[in-house]
């Protein structure tokens, strides 16, 4: 048990998927999953919101997208002008169903900003919601305001669980655990007893609210292997007893809203067709259609032609029922028949035994169709409930896949089982990362401890990162700050991450790389979704290290999410850095934007809000030197250079004889196997250090003093002013050169990108140097801060081409003062 506990407790996704080479099932292939995660809003229900600039007033707002508590709304008038949508909490802000303010006695007034769009208030609001559908009332007041519906299933809560046995027939369940949306029930009845207790998916459709029985015409009465453990006044007192209690136990109907609807089937008592047992789903059988119920349900029984049988296997259907199967399916699709127990002989002919039983086959009419466009492949990995022992959830592979069904491998279960045989549908399979998002104990390889064992020694800084488990088991602990309360409702939350390619990509993330990444990632939990976004855009890096190192986590920042390790492989090695991202859904827009800034592009390339037409930001006009000019300066920036490949510079200018300085981040590199080009450099070492430089050597080569001189030019440059009115880089037609000395410019230098540098040295008799200055990623700023001893310096060149290069350069200087620094 101890060692096991370790293996859990190491245990990571990432490095799994990495070691085995295996993918992740896509999430969108968890259709129950994805409902789970909905908070009874939906984008166009329309309600009445205090109006910003005067709280007296209300006006009819419309739901753009939702993310957990918040909604992002927009007031009716403004049509598809985004720019005043706004994020609102359901917990603290004024919000209301529509017809509140006329049952309040509360003033509907036009905003201000569309006051001129909308001259009859009267006629406006009757076109905008007729037909209109209203927020829900039971979620914005009361109670359950502000709440996930699927945390209103609070163990302790009550429902009412049809009879596997005997479809016409339910019982009062209590809710005793409630992990995502899988719930542990337990019969009423047996408070001190845990041997019959079951696990459910709320939407299973055997599931209700409580009184669904009574209104559908059906028993109530304790299934008949409970039954005989009270007497029957005991079972009349308990269901007295949860009659009085109705009111404070029950679920809200509207939770069930999203339950697969039973249709009608057409079976009939004799039927024979195939089957795999739900309590045993290893093998397919021949089955028999043994009792019809009514129109919506039927029995049928596992075959076994035993005369001594003690038991059978006989559960009750309905026509959507998973693992049933027309005669001869097995035959067409390749796979195993297993005869029943007593059949003669091992070759299973269903002709022969139809004849033999004077039976039938149920017809293909009977079964739905069944699909293959699920998102599954083969070797895919996912979590999925241990059939035999339904409190594990097991690390599982995709071995096999017939139309609509999986064949599933679980690894780490206590005790070995054969393959399961699971529909795509079933609700016993969760995405990867389900368990751990939920704070429930998923069963890793056992293989898991010996992979670790192996692992090459990673350097940890002096404070200690938390990991994801560290988290989740301070949740778990409610050792987590008040304040985080938020995770464990809004866990789910992260709305949809936009990639808005035509925005301005910055220094260091490739344009086409960007515009091939997905329009979209999510919605679903914030630290999966985020993390992957930044993979993303880690792989669409021009240098993938250098982007991985300018997000990674410092470790003397204060913590205020998730920790999270990211990848990134360039030029043969791997690195590996903690990457902080946010937990909650209220800072994801934030954390988008900050990450932008951080990697020098527009603050709107990646982010909740999709840009449809023209970045609110303008970044179209922005070049890598404009870009600080409207977003700040970040320390230690280099001329003409992105930043973040310098710190290979510094370890190169330290004297041999001194100390080397701790390095302020901590970048791993992780050791490949199955390699022979492998850097097993332990992190922290110069050697380590130097993989980034040799990644540098081949972009640059400014030096120390160019820095230098940089910083003292830039000081006096930031006493001018210049105008940013003319926003366009220019062009050799722009350049107006004169045969006299002086130099007519139509566009501020400062302005100047690498590409517009280049152009206008190839218009001069020094065209032959613009390859160094393209290499080099000198655009306007850095041109106008250099000088003889830099450019001799940095640039290799003999003093003659040196002069004649800074000649042009001291034109375009003069040009500057002259025309732009007045």
């Amino acid at each position: 048990d101890a060692g096991s506990s370790v293996e859990e407790m190491e245990f990571n996704w990432d490095e799994y998927l990495e070691d085995t080479g295996a993918t992740a099932a896509p999430h969108g292939s968890f259709k129950h999953v994805d409902t789970s995660l909905q908070n009874g809003f939906a984008p166009g229900m329309k309600l009445e919101v205090a109006v910003k600039s005067d709280q007296n007033t209300y006006w009819v707002a419309t739901i753009i997208t939702t993310c957990g508590q918040l909604l992002l709304l927009r007031y009716d008038g403004y049509g598809e002008d985004r720019k005043a949508d706004f994020w609102c909490d359901i917990l603290t802000a004024d919000l209301h169903p529509i017809g509140w303010c006329q049952q309040n006695k509360k003033i509907l007034k036009v905003p201000e900003g569309i006051k001129d769009k909308i001259p009859d208030q009267e006629e406006f609001l009757q076109r905008v919601l007729k037909g209109a559908c209203s927020a829900p009332a039971n979620l914005l007041e009361g109670l359950h305001r502000g709440k996930n519906p699927l945390d209103l299933i609070a163990p302790g809560s009550r429902l009412e669980l049809q009879n596997i046995r005997d479809s016409l027939e339910a019982w009062i369940v209590t809710v005793v655990e409630n992990v995502g949306g899988r719930l542990k029930l337990r019969y009423e009845g047996l408070e001190d007893s845990d041997k019959f207790d079951q696990w459910l998916f709320y939407l299973d459709p055997f599931l209700h609210q409580v009184g669904w029985a009574a209104q559908h015409g059906y028993s109530l009465q304790p299934p008949l292997g409970i039954r005989s453990l009270r007497s029957e006044a005991d079972w009349q007192e308990i269901l007295k007893k949860v009659k009085e209690e109705e009111e404070e136990s029950s679920v809200p109907t509207d939770l069930f809203k999203d339950k697969p609807v039973i249709g009608v089937h057409s079976f009939s008592e004799g039927m024979k067709l195939e089957a795999v047992d739900p309590m045993a789903p290893f093998v397919i059988c021949p089955a028999t259609v043994l009792k019809v119920y009514n129109d919506k349900y039927f029995m049928i029984e596992i075959d076994d032609l035993r005369p001594e049988r003690a038991t059978s296997q006989r559960y009750v259907c309905h026509v959507n029922s998973a693992g049933i199967f027309p005669v001869q399916w097995s035959l067409k699709n390749g796979l195993h028949l297993s005869p029943p127990p007593g059949y003669p002989g091992q070759d299973f002919d269903w002709a022969d035994y139809l004849k033999q039983c004077g039976a039938e086959a149920a017809p293909q009419s009977c079964f739905p169709s069944l699909t293959s466009d699920h998102g599954f492949k083969e070797n895919m990995k996912l979590e999925a409930v241990n059939p035999v022992d339904p409190e594990e959830v097991c690390i599982a592979t995709v071995t096999k896949l017939k139309d609509s069904y999986l064949w599933l491998q679980l690894e780490g279960s206590k005790k070995p089982v054969p393959e399961c045989i699971v529909s795509v549908e079933s609700m016993n399979i969760f995405p990867v990362g389900w368990c751990e998002t939920n704070g429930y104990q998923l069963r890793p390889p056992r293989k898991a401890i010996v992979n670790k064992q192996k692992k090459i020694a990673v350097v940890q800084p002096e404070k200690q990162i938390l990991s994801s488990r560290t988290v989740h088991d301070g949740l778990k602990n409610q050792e987590l700050n008040s304040s985080d309360s938020v995770v464990i409702n809004g866990k789910y939350c992260c709305p949809k991450i936009y990639f808005n390619h035509r925005c301005f990509s910055g220094p260091y993330l490739n344009k086409g790389r960007i515009a091939e990444l997905p329009q979209s990632v999510g919605p679903g939990n914030c630290v999966l979704v985020l993390k992957e976004v930044l993979t993303l855009l880690i792989n669409a890096a021009y240098k993938p290290s250098r982007v991985l190192r300018e997000l990674q986590l410092d470790e003397e920042a204060a913590w205020h999410g998730h920790g999270e390790t990211l990848k990134a492989k360039y030029k043969g090695k791997s690195y590996r850095a903690t990457v902080e991202v946010v937990r909650t859904a209220d800072r994801v827009a934030d954390f988008c934007r900050k990450t932008c800034i951080k990697l020098e592009c527009c603050p709107n390339l990646f982010g909740p809000q999709m840009v449809l037409d023209k970045c609110s930001e303008n970044c179209s006009v922005l070049t890598k030197t404009k870009y600080t000019h409207y977003y700040g300066k970040r320390k230690n920036k280099r001329i003409g250079r992105p930043p973040g490949g310098h710190s290979n510079l510094e370890v190169a200018m330290k004297k041999p004889n001194k100390r080397r300085k701790r390095r302020k981040h901590f970048f791993v590199h992780k050791k490949k196997r199955s390699s022979t080009s492998v850097d097993n450099t332990p992190a922290g070492s110069p050697q380590g250090s130097g993989a980034e430089e040799e990644d540098d050597q081949d972009e640059s080569e400014l030096s120390h003093s160019l820095a230098q001189d940089r910083d003292k030019r830039k000081r006096k440059l930031r006493t001018f002013s210049f105008s940013d009115d003319e926003n366009k880089p220019p062009s050799p037609k722009d350049i107006k050169m004169e045969v006299a000395e002086k130099l007519q410019l139509d566009s501020n230098p400062l302005e100047w990108s690498v590409a517009d540098v280049v152009r206008f040295l190839k218009s001069t008799d020094c065209a032959p140097l613009a390859r160094i200055f393209l290499d080099q990623e000198i655009d306007g700023q850095a041109l106008l801060l250099l000088t003889l001893p830099t450019v001799q310096e940095c640039m290799d060149l003999k003093l003659g081409p040196a002069i004649k290069l800074c000649h042009h350069i001291e034109r375009v200087k003069l040009a500057f003062y002259q025309q732009f620094a007045n």
